[in-house]
């Protein structure tokens, strides 16, 4: 039997109630990353000319 991953951020053991976490902690440090750009998608970049701002840009 495979031992269960531990949380991604701490390497402690995950709780249920904040799976794949911990905790609250290690959960919003996870959710801090994304909103400061600390995680990435990969692929090309874009030129802000293929950013579409809205429906009026044609």
């Amino acid at each position: 039997m495979t031992s269960p991953r531990p949380c991604p951020i701490c390497k402690k053991p995950r709780k249920e109630a904040f799976a794949p976490f911990c905790s609250q902690r290690c959960r919003d440090r996870d959710l801090a990353q994304w909103f400061n750009d600390g995680y990435a998608v990969p692929g090309p970049p874009a030129s802000p000319d293929d950013i579409v701002r809205g429906e009026d840009s044609d």
